[in-house]
């Protein structure tokens, strides 16, 4: 399936799938890796016609990996894929990574979480990320290793424990009929907040749509939502979250109520045609097996199944707070601001992740943890909204001097400038080490009366880092740290149990506090 050389220059590669053929074969048998194969065949085609020149390459068979340095090993770990990964971006340079199937065909790389504090906090031992993959550093498990992304990288998804590859094929052939739409399609949006994060909402949704007329909170309205309000090709969602479930929820002002704002089986038959969506949530684009949620699938495949381009959203337990934007809300809203603006869904995600990752002195843990745990699932080549070109571009001295290479060389400049953002971002971001200094006496007082304040009576953890400038050895005289003390509640949510963390992030130099603020799990 790699495409030979005697077909065409290994750097003319646009856009290569990124396939692990023994780990769908043991899925889905000879018969369904052929129907895997014809589906593929029909996104190159249709590549073709767009101006993309893709291939598909199977890491783990000879053929064709013998330009890339050689096969990853039959049932390759996440550090294989990645070396091989690397060394295909290197050689081939190409414009968009599509990473075929879930993770149990294609692997995530397990980071290590930097908020994680047990049972009194975030749970989450480690985050399972595609943004290594997007990332010119070698493989590690550090989230301070990839603080600097550099490449356009997304996910077709299958459905976990499957045996047919029923869905996969489906996506694929969605992928290869996708088509832009105008800016005026997408103007409006299906918008949906917890009540008690309404506020936050509707500054996200302002800074993206000028205004926040379309948001619906929960409770008050939900889960069965009319063919009109599910139809805007924009859905933009802040509410709960719940690990291996297949809604979203909602929340009251100052309560612990959870009702469901949002559920996979009301969307079946009803999402408008490249609809992307970006959801806040915890777990929010989560893959499991459906066997472990009663037999429903998640929500975020749900849409993307049915006919949504792209869901933007979180492996794993998500942050932000409950007034003003930090950390879900914004990697969110900068991606859906990116795609309006006219860029493929992959390069949104990446503009997103540094943009991002530029806009801070530096990362706390629970920024880390976003950058970390927000990856995309869709076609990154896809481009839900059409771009207006310039008049010169319709002459016919332009035309004749770009033929068939204008679209190619703008990507090519586009992708210069990215990858100078991103090893920018990686060199020049200091790191965050765990670190056994305590707050000063006077940031400790202030943080015992801030956490009295918000409540957390219960049992806590607190965590400490080191802000370490690059080329900065830790150690004992740094000037800048950060102190968390965080709590979490556990309820019940129809049978699920749901964990509610809040957080209290203060920054302190010298001995003072500089910065701190709330956040809770969405």
């Amino acid at each position: 399936m790699t495409l030979n050389r005697a077909e065409g220059d290994l750097m003319a590669i646009d856009k290569v799938v990124v396939a692990l053929k023994s780990a769908l074969r043991a899925k889905y048998g000879h018969a369904g890796l052929g129907h895997i194969d014809k589906a593929l065949r029909a996104l190159i085609s249709a590549d073709r016609r767009r101006g993309l020149s893709t291939v598909v390459i199977h890491l783990d068979e000879a053929d064709d990996m013998a330009s890339y340095g050689g096969p990853a090993p039959e049932q390759p770990t996440p550090r294989d894929v990645k070396k091989a990964i690397d060394r295909i971006a290197t050689t081939a340079k190409p414009h968009y990574l599509l990473l075929l199937g879930g993770p149990d065909v294609m692997p995530m790389v397990p980071i290590t979480n930097p908020a994680y504090s047990g049972p009194e906090g975030d749970s989450d031992r480690h985050v399972p990320s595609d943004l290594p993959y997007a990332c010119d550093a070698p493989y590690s498990t550090n989230p301070n290793r990839f603080l600097g992304p550099t490449r356009v990288v997304g996910r077709l998804p299958d459905l976990m424990g499957a045996r047919k590859p029923t869905l996969l094929t489906q996506l694929i052939n969605a992928a290869a009929r996708a088509q832009p739409r105008p800016r005026s399609e997408y103007q409006s949006s299906f918008a949906l907040s917890t009540a008690a994060w309404a506020k936050s909402t509707e500054l996200s949704l302002t800074n993206t749509f000028g205004h926040a007329r379309n948001l619906h909170t929960c409770p008050g309205k939900g889960p069965r939502w009319t063919d009109r309000q599910i139809a805007p090709r924009v859905h933009f969602i802040n509410c709960h979250g719940g690990d291996s479930v297949p809604e979203y929820y909602g929340q009251p002002v100052d309560q612990d109520e959870f009702p469901i704002a949002h559920h996979a089986k009301h969307l079946r038959g009803r999402v408008s045609a490249g609809t992307i969506v970006a959801a806040e949530c915890c777990y929010g684009a989560q893959l499991y097996d459906p066997a472990d949620a009663g037999g429903e699938q998640g929500i975020a495949l749900t849409y993307l199944e049915d006919g949504a381009a792209a869901v933007l959203g979180s492996t794993t337990i998500a942050y932000g707070p409950s007034e003003g934007n930090g950390s879900a809300d914004l990697i969110c809203q900068f991606f859906i601001q990116n795609v309006l603006n006219g860029s493929s869904i992959g390069r949104a995600a990446l503009e997103a992740r540094q943009k991002f990752a530029g806009a801070r002195t530096h990362l706390d843990p629970y920024d880390l943890k976003t950058l970390m745990q927000f990856y995309l699932l869709g076609d990154p080549s896809a481009q839900p909204v059409s771009m207006s070109a310039h008049a010169l571009t319709r002459g016919k001295a332009f035309k004749k001097a770009f033929a068939d290479v204008q679209d190619r060389t703008v990507r090519n400049l586009r992708r210069e400038r990215l990858e100078r953002e991103g090893q920018y971002l990686g060199k020049a971001l200091p790191a965050l080490k765990p670190t056994k200094h305590r707050p000063s006496d006077k940031v400790a007082a202030t943080l015992q009366a801030m956490t009295q304040e918000t409540g957390l009576n219960g049992p806590l953890s607190q965590l400490s880092f080191e802000i370490v400038p690059s080329g900065r050895r830790p150690g004992p005289a740094a000037a800048r740290r950060v102190h968390v003390v965080k709590g979490r509640r556990q309820v019940q949510v129809n049978g699920a149990t749901m964990t509610r963390v809040v957080a209290l992030v203060a920054t302190e130099e010298d001995g003072e506090l500089i910065h701190v603020r709330r956040l809770h799990s969405r």
